[in-house]
């Protein structure tokens, strides 16, 4: 990018409105809390959970959800703010505060700040580095000072964020700094440039995350059911939000953690407790939305009300009678449209939306931001190839039935440049066209699996001289691929390891084990039997997969996890989205593994391929009853080895007391049978 170009086409003019509501939050700011009042300030007038708005708003509600054009802070729970009280009364504490009474914390903290803002007044910016409570809420310390003295920070307060400005204009930006440090460098930055020193600072903002975003290009895109029968659609169109229910949990930013939030969902509605899980996690990635996500809001299974941006951060409204939790959002009714058939997943009031089915609803709205629309990379695909890229290989590791190999097998696709036919019915022909170019090569590793069929060895061939066999030296599929790998430069070669720890990785790699470092690239060594000198190109990459149900992590030699980047990949109760009569898939799922996690462990959990039928989250009956009695209950049967009350603890009423068998229950019962065991609340017994 030229970023002198970049800068002569910024509209500043378009910025105008913005500015001006910046200057007005900003006096806002200034006026409810004047500079000289930060000593005395009172813990009423700072903390979350204590104030509302109107008159009597809060510092931390003020700066989190009343100033978005003074910069965001939002996403993430309350512990930004240092101290804040939790719905039950609880106050919460950061970490170098916690064993202190609240009051004295609240002392400390605020003399924290009121050091930082006379500091910076006078113009001593090292005293910031020697204040530890504010190194915990280093977002909110960093927009304060920009609020305060907004000629000495820019209105920005991620570090992430700033660090990656830093980088993009040129700069090499501080490891470990905190984001103030980071933010007076970026300033520095700024400053020194001709141009853009003459902006005002929420130009220089706007600017850099137009042209520099290091947010995820790829972001979720969700799916959200504005109330039963979109009830709430009309207020919700009219009023530029989003909104949902479950208000009785209160405010999403007090939970760390989708446990604690799952045990207050629990204790209003204990009936569901089976699925309840699901609810906190996609309430939390609710609340965690940010300025530019897209959001669709539906009318059923069939109908797209809308599509959206958000464009500012989560807020609870108590001024709301109903659904009090609000995102603001900017709806594009023009992609109001029904669909050709159902969306089964979209039962729930959230749901994912894929990034090939987002681009088919562009497509279908017949706009002009479908016509030069490109199909992203999926967001864990371009994880792995981050990983790839880092360390050159990586194991993905996990339960059986997750997607490992099907992941492995799209990135291969992005690889080789056919990222389109990731998630579209031709991906079974793009991968048979892939394999068969050789620049991807897919291999099963087993017990005998060895060096000779791997790197090099002798191998019997049929000699045509004279009768019978002779032993040859044969290159193995490694050595053959970085060969073609070493002639062809400018392609990345990629090798596909199914089942890497059934075989005996020491043995099958040898002494080719270093070169698999990304700085040992292009260094030969000696091979142990042709003794013939041999490189692993720089181009050369590998993804392994494996089931942590046959083998944990933990087994693999050292020397091979050094490595490879080992990548997570977990049930995914998202690809079920959808119901079977009262039977959730998605709870069911989360419900299940919970049991086999504490009976068992993490290691041993179902993946969500067991519910699906041809990549389609089961759908009837029959489908659930043979995937029920045909691959689950001989899964889990096997993994407790005739241990019938094991069997129980995790199938609790669905086993036969007196037999220790699993009940057989009828086809058309079975949905129902799993919903009263596993989502209304029942615990294993």
């Amino acid at each position: 990018m030229n970023i002198r170009n970049a800068i002569a086409e910024f509209d500043r003019a378009a910025l105008a409105e913005t500015l001006a509501a910046a200057e007005e939050q900003r006096q806002q700011v200034l006026k409810l809390f004047p500079l000289e009042e930060w000593p005395s300030l009172p813990l009423s007038r700072y903390a979350l959970g204590l104030g509302a708005d109107g008159d009597d708003v809060t510092y931390c509600r003020l700066l989190e959800f009343n100033t978005p054009a003074l910069g965001s802070i939002s996403g993430g729970s309350a512990i930004k703010h240092m101290i804040y009280r939790h719905n039950s009364g609880e106050w919460r504490l950061a970490a170098n505060l916690r064993g202190m009474d609240v009051e004295d914390a609240w002392v400390r903290l605020r003399g924290e700040f009121a050091a930082a803002l006379e500091a910076v007044g006078r113009g001593d910016f090292s005293v910031l580095d020697d204040l530890p409570v504010l190194q915990s809420g280093q977002a909110l310390a960093t927009k304060t000072l920009s609020v305060y003295y907004p000629d000495q920070f820019l209105p920005i307060a991620s570090g992430s964020h700033l660090r990656a400005f830093v980088q993009a204009l040129g700069g090499t930006p501080e490891r470990n700094a905190p984001a103030w440090r980071v933010n007076r460098h970026l300033r520095d930055i700024v400053a020194a440039d001709p141009e853009l020193a003459q902006w005002h600072p929420i130009e220089v903002m706007h600017f850099l995350y137009s042209e520099f975003d290091p947010r995820p290009e790829k972001r979720t895109v969700w799916k959200i059911a504005p109330g039963r029968n979109a009830s709430f659609w009309d207020e919700c169109l009219s009023g530029g939000y989003i909104c949902v229910e479950w208000d009785e949990v209160g405010d999403l930013a007090q939970y760390t953690s989708d446990t604690e939030l799952k045990f207050a969902l629990d204790s209003y509605w204990p009936r569901t407790a089976g699925g309840n899980l699901v609810k906190a996690r996609n309430l939390l990635a609710y609340r965690d939305l940010q300025p530019g996500d897209r959001v669709v809001a539906n009318l059923g299974m069939t109908h797209i009300l809308a599509i959206g941006t958000v464009t500012e951060g989560y807020r609870f409204d108590e001024s709301r009678a109903l659904a009090k939790h609000v995102v603001p959002v900017a709806w594009d009714t023009r992609y109001e449209q029904d669909l050709p058939e159902p969306q089964r997943a979209w039962v729930p009031t959230f749901a994912k939306v894929s990034e090939q089915l987002f681009s088919q609803f562009l497509r279908m709205g017949d706009l002009a931001e479908s016509e030069a629309l490109e199909v992203p990379v999926p967001e864990d695909v371009s994880q792995l190839l981050a990983v790839l890229d880092r360390k050159k290989q990586a194991i993905l590791h996990g339960p059986p039935g997750t997607g490992k190999t099907r992941l492995a097998l799209s990135a291969a696709l992005a690889v080789d440049g056919r990222a389109a036919s990731i998630d579209t019915p031709d991906r079974g022909s793009a991968i048979a066209k892939m394999l068969a170019d050789g620049r991807i090569q897919l291999v099963t590793f087993h017990p005998s699996y060895g060096y000779e069929d791997f790197v090099e060895g002798y191998k019997p061939v049929h000699d045509a001289a004279a009768t019978g066999l002779r032993l040859a030296l044969t290159d193995g599929l490694f050595h053959d691929l970085c060969t073609a790998a070493a002639k062809d430069r400018d392609h990345v070669y990629l090798l596909i390891i199914d089942e890497i720890n059934r075989g005996d990785l020491p043995r099958i790699f040898g002494e080719l084990i270093t070169l698999l470092e990304s700085d040992k690239r292009g260094i030969e060594v000696q091979l142990s039997i042709s003794k013939r000198r041999f490189a692993v190109p720089a181009n050369v990459r590998i993804i392994g997969t494996m089931n942590t149900a046959d083998r944990s992590v933990s087994h693999l030699d050292a020397a091979i996890r050094r490595r490879f980047g080992f990548v997570y990949v977990g049930p995914d109760p998202d690809a079920l989205s959808g119901a079977i009569g009262p039977l959730e898939l998605s709870a069911f799922l989360t419900s299940l593994n919970g049991r086999i996690a504490e009976c068992l462990d993490t290691d041993h959990q179902i993946g969500h391929a067991y519910l699906l039928c041809d990549s389609e989250p089961l759908a009837t009956d029959e489908e659930l009853f043979t995937a029920y009695y045909h691959d689950i209950v001989p899964l889990l049967e096997d993994y407790c080895v005739g241990r019938a009350e094991l069997l129980r603890q995790i199938l609790g009423g669905l086993v036969d007391q007196d037999t220790g068998r699993p009940a057989q229950v009828a086809v058309q019962d079975l949905a129902s049978a799993l919903a009263a065991e596993f989502l209304a609340g029942g615990e294993a017994s």
